[in-house]
């Protein structure tokens, strides 16, 4: 029941029968073990990351449906792979929520992408900034391992594999990978360049919370500056005019609150209600990448 635990409680609303926590007094438990099985029949995990695979695996086994907060790590393939043969053997949802994809301008992004209407695309570019880098350092838990790399690039990963499909692979490797002020990675870019050229920028150290994306491809290009919950959010559709020239564009930019959590949420329970299954094989690809990242992020570290 931190940050992200609350968003996810007013998101199902009247659909809560109990709220778990060890420490936070105004919780139901202090245990999801403790919780009896018959009063619910799914999990929202907001959780740290090492007491994930241990507490899915327990309600997957009770026959529970589990939205587990990203990311979901583990040191070995083989044990998320157990995780998603619990889901398919108990006929229930596991799903890892990345709450981007139901970003308007994201959703806007992969239909441009999926229609081919920018032909062939030669670049991508993307940045993720929030200002956290002190939050972290303070906190009990989160200051440890690859720091910002697991924590915003595997967002960064995870809309990629949104906006080209899930059978995008890619060989990353670090750029720069720094600890300015905390004791993990506060500021990484990653990138790869075989075949489309990628590059993607995490950092904690954006004072200004804020996001872009510039995709140029062979028809054109597209472009996101910020997100809703940031906003305003602007979408760019520039139409390339050939020999050369200046493009004609469309631009959309929308001021409103943050629609992600309630669509994500929306979407969990339509997966529970229609046999949704898991969506696992995302998170080892997602995992076996920055596992790889974080091991050449600590070779390479700048400072």
């Amino acid at each position: 029941m931190g940050i992200q635990g609350a968003k996810r409680h007013r998101a199902a609303g009247e659909n809560v029968v109990a709220t778990v926590d060890p420490v936070a007094k105004a919780c139901n438990f202090k245990d999801v073990r403790d919780v009896p099985l018959g009063d619910f029949d799914a999990a929202i995990l907001c959780i740290p990351d090492g007491p994930k695979v241990t507490l899915i695996e327990y309600l997957l086994s009770n026959k529970k449906h589990v939205l587990i907060e990203k990311p979901l790590f583990s040191e070995s393939d083989a044990e998320l792979q157990a995780l998603a043969n619990l889901a398919e053997v108990n006929d229930v949802v596991c799903y890892t929520a990345y709450n981007h994809r139901f970003e308007p301008h994201f959703l806007r992004m992969r239909e441009l992408i999926q229609a081919r209407s920018l032909g062939t695309i030669y670049s991508l570019r993307m940045f993720y900034g929030n200002g956290t880098a002190r939050l972290v350092r303070n906190s009990e838990w989160r200051d440890q391992g690859a720091g910002v790399l697991p924590d915003l690039g595997s967002h960064l990963l995870d809309t990629l594999r949104f906006w080209f499909g899930d059978n995008f692979d890619a060989d990353f490797e670090i750029r720069g990978a720094y600890k300015h002020e905390n004791k993990s990675f506060d500021h990484v870019v990653i990138g790869s360049s075989n075949g489309l050229a990628i590059q993607l920028e995490m950092t904690m150290l954006s004072w200004r919370n804020h996001f872009t994306c510039d995709v140029l491809a062979e028809k054109g290009s597209a472009h996101i500056e910020s997100l809703c919950k940031w906003g305003p959010s602007t979408f760019i559709h520039r139409t390339r005019i050939l020999p050369s020239g200046r493009p004609p564009e469309e631009t959309e930019t929308l001021e409103q609150s943050d629609p992600t959590w309630d669509l994500e949420y929306d979407h969990f329970i339509n997966l529970c209600q229609n046999n949704g299954g898991h969506n696992l094989e995302n998170d080892i690809w997602i995992n076996r990448t920055l596992r790889n990242l974080s091991i050449d992020a600590e070779v390479n570290v700048n400072a």
